[in-house]
């Protein structure tokens, strides 16, 4: 187990705004930053991180937390391997206690998954650099392709002997499970058959090997290459699809590209591993590849939290361009920017950046970039030459591509476009993409209709307002921003005047404003009902009694990630108005700590005659089974109530309903 002091140090030195950075794309918001969702697919920006606080909240999925609550939800690792990243990020040494055989067993599958890969990338990197083979055979490749030294270790290259299960032993000798080794693919398991025992071999035997990352450099898998001369043995093959390995939803090279295409705001997309290890070794590192398949949506949300900006780079190849541009048509789906570069004939990123200097390459990108409409109407123009038929196609095949951008200002300046390269009307293409618009509604329209087995859902209710769960989650609020602070507070005292009568009367003093909560609601005797809200209360008020330099980080640290979670919501709610940019539209929201005491004071009145409003219904029904006498004891207390809510609304300049 990692030991508390190395945990505390973790909290202290990790940034979340710098953690959270890597990931997504944020930008400065007032005191705050803000960025698109990466829990949830939208296009409006609904998250933000607060650097005062040191957390985040995503108000479109609702979740929320500190530095270890993001690497927990956005890259599903557990606490202990969430307080190793950030170790690893900040060069803190980790402390660890050793761990019980039962806490081995408790580790997640997943995990064990991942250490077995992790392993992996270890031995296959100890082959290529200290073994005779790995220099002779793997070594050398990675160098004849132009490779650095720097660049093999940045992107942890590897080589398998050739040889049939020299990894397995190996792993198996290290104490790594059979069934680990087996679900992630890297040994292959033959099952005993008859009286042949069972067999077991390296997957890539003979390969070099591309370890393929997840966005936080977790290594989900492998790409193999043979450098033998065999033409029956596959080129190229990659680990299977796994509970941690899903190829449709990895971009190879994310890991270390994401700072840098967050910098550029621009991501390059490429086909292969080395077309990405090339161009970065060249000094373009905003660079991943698909890695030889389909471009997916999945993967394209992976880049658009960090940039808008797409360029899709294409060899000299034009055979397999036409196929290629489905995945712009995605792109421009997902409501990215997209342009296309294609090189020379006979050319590819990787050759293409082996001959010239970052300078050259950049500026090639610059020049030759072009927009996706220009570029897709010259491909689609020398297809079509003289042929109306097909030009007629082609025209609308630019059209389809243009009705998928989901932003209708963005389509109008594309169909603009189109019309001016292609000596068309907008009119007809404008008609056009109408067409297409009803179609794709009409399609969608068009669902099957329910089985008489599939249950229908109920049309959802109207939910009522819960006013005392959102009262003492105000109090909540309230003790974390501001429990500290020393205000002067208007108390009015309930005293009998000289008619007789009620009467509140103010009177000033000063205190800190969680002993001005503790003390009033002691004084009703009021108990929140909330049972999260009921502890948390207790710990603050406990915790600011004993410690005026109360660390609300140090306190979120100590609490269950349920309730972590909850106060991140809580603290963050505030932050969210600065999404709506009311300073552009002249209007100046009133920070709440500009009437602190009056809010404290207010949220306390009205728990108050919320409850005192509660007591009287309760008080009404009960004398439906009152007999006469009792019923006049409680018709007197019904009285008093009313007359004491009476003037809490008065204090709290409130109409009360007849």
């Amino acid at each position: 187990m990692i030991t508390k002091s190395t945990i505390d140090k973790v909290y202290e030195t990790a940034r979340v705004e710098e953690v959270i950075g890597d990931f997504v794309q944020l930008k400065k918001s007032g005191s705050n930053f803000k960025g698109l969702s990466p829990f949830t697919d939208e296009r409006t920006p609904s998250f933000m991180v607060s650097p005062v606080k040191q957390i985040w909240k995503d108000f479109s999925s609702g979740k929320g937390g500190n530095v270890v609550a993001f690497l927990m939800e956005h890259e599903h690792l557990t606490y202990p391997e969430a307080i190793r990243y950030l170790a690893k990020k900040y060069q803190i040494e980790v402390e660890e206690t050793q761990r019980t055989e039962e806490e081995k067993e408790k580790a997640s599958e997943r995990e064990s998954m991942l250490l077995v890969t992790e392993y992996a990338r270890d031995f296959y990197s100890d082959c290529l650099w200290n073994t005779e083979p790995g220099k002779a055979i793997g070594l050398s490749y990675f160098r004849e392709r132009g490779f650095s030294d720097d660049t093999i270790r940045t992107f942890q290259l590897g080589y398998n002997p050739d040889q049939w299960d020299v990894f397995t032993k190996a792993a198996l000798e290290k104490g790594y499970q059979l069934e680990f080794l087996d679900k992630t693919g890297l040994t292959i398991v033959k099952p005993a058959e008859g009286d042949r025992e069972e067999r077991r071999f390296d997957r890539f035997k003979g390969r070099v090997l591309f370890p393929i990352h997840s966005l936080s450099g977790r290594v989900l898998g492998f790409g193999g290459r043979t450098l033998s001369a065999d033409k029956k043995t596959a080129k190229y093959l990659n680990s299977p699809e796994s509970d941690i390995y899903h190829k449709s939803k990895v971009l190879y090279g994310i890991s270390i590209a994401k700072q840098a295409i967050a910098r550029e705001d621009r991501c390059y997309l490429v086909e292969g591993y080395t077309d990405v290890i090339q161009l970065y070794q060249a000094g373009i590192e905003n660079v991943v590849a698909s890695s030889g398949t389909a471009l997916t949506p999945e993967q394209i949300r992976l880049v658009r939290r960090l940039t808008q900006n797409f360029t899709v780079l294409f060899d000299g190849d034009a055979a397999g361009l036409r196929a290629s541009l489905r995945g712009v048509d995605l792109i421009l789906e997902e409501g990215m920017n997209v342009r296309v570069c294609t090189f020379p004939a006979g050319e590819d990123p990787d050759s293409f950046a082996r001959k010239h200097s970052r300078d050259a390459i950049e500026a090639y990108l610059q020049e030759n970039s072009r927009d996706f409409i220009q570029f897709k109407t010259a491909l689609l123009s020398e297809e079509a030459a003289q042929d109306p038929i097909k030009r007629a196609e082609m025209i609308r095949d630019i059209v389809a591509s243009i009705s998928r951008i989901p932003d209708r200002i963005k389509r109008e300046v594309y169909v603009q476009e189109c019309a001016s390269l292609m000596g068309i009307s907008e009119d007809v293409l404008f008609n056009t993409l109408a067409q297409m618009g009803r179609k794709r509604q009409q399609d969608a329209a068009r669902k099957p209709e329910r089985s008489e087995m599939e249950v229908v859902r109920p049309e959802p209710q109207e939910q009522k307002v819960d006013v005392q769960y959102e009262l003492e989650r105000k109090l909540i609020e309230v003790l974390l921003l501001y429990g500290t602070q020393t205000e002067t507070f208007e108390d009015m005292l309930l005293k009998e005047n000289e008619a007789g009568e009620l009467v509140m009367e103010p009177e000033l003093h000063e205190a800190r404003v969680f002993e001005k909560v503790y003390l009033d609601l002691q004084q009703d005797e009021i108990e929140l009902s909330h049972e999260g809200f009921r502890k948390v209360y207790y710990r603050l008020i406990d915790r600011m009694n004993a410690d005026e330099a109360f660390d609300i980080n140090q306190f979120m640290q100590e609490l269950e990630p349920e309730a972590a979670r909850e106060i991140s919501s809580i603290l963050m709610d505030e932050e969210k108005y600065e999404l709506h940019q009311w300073e552009r539209k002249d209007i100046f929201p009133r920070p709440k700590r500009d009437g602190l005491a009056q809010l404290v004071t207010e949220t306390i009145l009205s728990l108050r005659s919320h409850l005192i409003r509660k007591r009287i219904q309760h008080l009404r029904q009960d004398t439906e089974s009152q007999l006469a006498d009792t019923n006049r004891e409680v018709l007197e207390e019904i009285v008093n109530y009313l007359q004491l809510n009476k003037l809490l609304n008065q204090k709290l300049n409130r109409i009360i309903p007849c």
